[in-house]
């Protein structure tokens, strides 16, 4: 749980998850959407994966990057509790 809290600390990464909701992005597109190096995407995009955020399926020489729902779901289900 302290990895999810951790990547959804930065705001870049918070926005990376917005731009999956509406659809799964390689990094290139990614990327794109922001002024920055490939690089820090690529490490952003680390720190959501190791998070469980983000899930990858190679497709060809591109990585597909979807958000993890379950994760998502499980980190409501957690906040919830808190409030009892």
């Amino acid at each position: 749980m302290n990895n999810i809290f951790k990547a959804l600390n930065d705001p870049t990464r918070r926005e990376i998850l917005k731009l999956l909701r509406k659809r799964d992005m390689t990094a290139g597109e990614i990327a794109a959407k922001f002024d920055m190096t490939a690089p820090s995407i690529s490490h952003h995009l680390d720190k959501l994966k190791q998070a469980e955020l983000v899930t990858t399926l190679k497709q060809g020489q591109f990585i597909l990057y979807s958000i993890n729902t379950t994760i998502v779901e499980d980190l409501i289900d957690y906040l919830l509790t808190l409030k009892k």
